[in-house]
């Protein structure tokens, strides 16, 4: 999630826009949003969605809102001037999806900006590392969530966050026996996959096998 040039947040991942867009190398930041929208961001991933535009954040809260819940991350790039953060907040708030987001962010930052918002919108670290100082580090942040790199979490850590309320989610399980490995793990623990599927499967698969989250579910 990042702002386009008159400053309105739109799904963006990259800073460029030529891995996902026929944009060239221009950065996304640097683009209006009429602009971007008018983009072919769809054949990237499949002919069936050609000419599928960049979307605005507030449209895609206003037209799925009430059957998913939002981690959404923002990218901050170049940005310090904590526009970003509050934009993002304004479109959360305005959809009424408060309850059903959580932002989230490698910027110490830009979580620190949230929390001065006081907007009560949950917020979550990402990060691909892990230091002992952690769960004191995002309890004094505000955060509800660790957004973590599988590679860096285990089982002791995973207790050590959720001891300091803090959930766990672990990137990117596309290996049935990896989602299966940190499932057993901790119930609790959320998985980011690219294959639901598969996700599926692995839960099903457990001793006890998992209930699967329903459409409530997230991170308190």
């Amino acid at each position: 999630m990042q702002l386009s040039s008159d400053g309105i947040p739109v799904l963006m991942h990259d800073k460029r826009l030529n891995r996902t867009t026929n944009g060239g190398r221009a950065e996304a930041a640097r683009v209006a949003a009429a602009k971007l929208q008018s983009l072919d961001a769809g054949s990237w991933f499949s002919p069936a969605f050609s000419q599928e535009g960049v979307p605005l954040l507030e449209e895609v809260l206003r037209e799925t809102g009430d059957r998913l819940k939002f981690n959404i991350e923002l990218k901050r790039h170049d940005r310090v001037d904590g526009l970003l953060e509050e934009r993002v907040a304004e479109a959360v708030e305005r959809s009424g999806m408060r309850e059903r987001s959580v932002l989230t962010s490698f910027s110490r930052e830009s979580l620190r900006h949230l929390r001065s918002l006081d907007t009560g919108i949950k917020t979550g670290l990402i990060s691909d590392s892990w230091s002992a100082s952690l769960p004191a580090e995002l309890s004094g942040l505000g955060c509800s969530l660790l957004s973590a790199d599988h590679s860096a979490m285990n089982r002791e850590r995973i207790r050590l966050l959720k001891a300091a309320g803090i959930r766990t989610m672990v990137w990117t399980l596309n290996d049935f026996r990896l989602i299966r490995r940190y499932a057993l793990m901790d119930p609790s623990v959320l998985i980011c996959t690219n294959y639901p599927d598969r996700w599926r499967e692995a839960l099903r698969s457990l001793p006890q096998p998992l209930e699967l989250p329903g459409r409530d579910a997230w991170p308190g």
